[in-house]
């Protein structure tokens, strides 16, 4: 599912901080912190949807999803970064 979603060309954001998502991430994705969701949900609604949102391990993206998704985004769970990473560098 979250494969073919990013297939499709689903805007990534990544929940993670800002420190966590310089050490590495996935190209062309968005960092916005899970602490800033709520603050910028505005920008997250102007995003090309659905969003497929990751952060380290799935906890912090699967928040941002449970509260995004009761905002009326159309939004997912991709899990941690570099799952979504190896989805977004296969030949397809």
């Amino acid at each position: 599912m979250i494969e073919e979603l990013i297939k499709q060309g689903s805007t990534i954001v990544d929940v993670r901080t800002p420190g966590e998502f310089m050490g590495g991430h996935v190209v062309g994705s968005i960092n916005i912190p899970l602490q800033e969701i709520e603050q910028r949900i505005d920008e997250l609604t102007a995003l090309k949807q659905p969003l497929v949102l990751c952060c380290a391990s799935g906890g912090r993206s699967g928040m941002a999803t449970h509260f995004l998704r009761s905002k009326g985004i159309d939004c997912h769970n991709g899990g941690g970064w570099m799952e979504v990473n190896v989805y977004t560098n296969q030949e397809g």
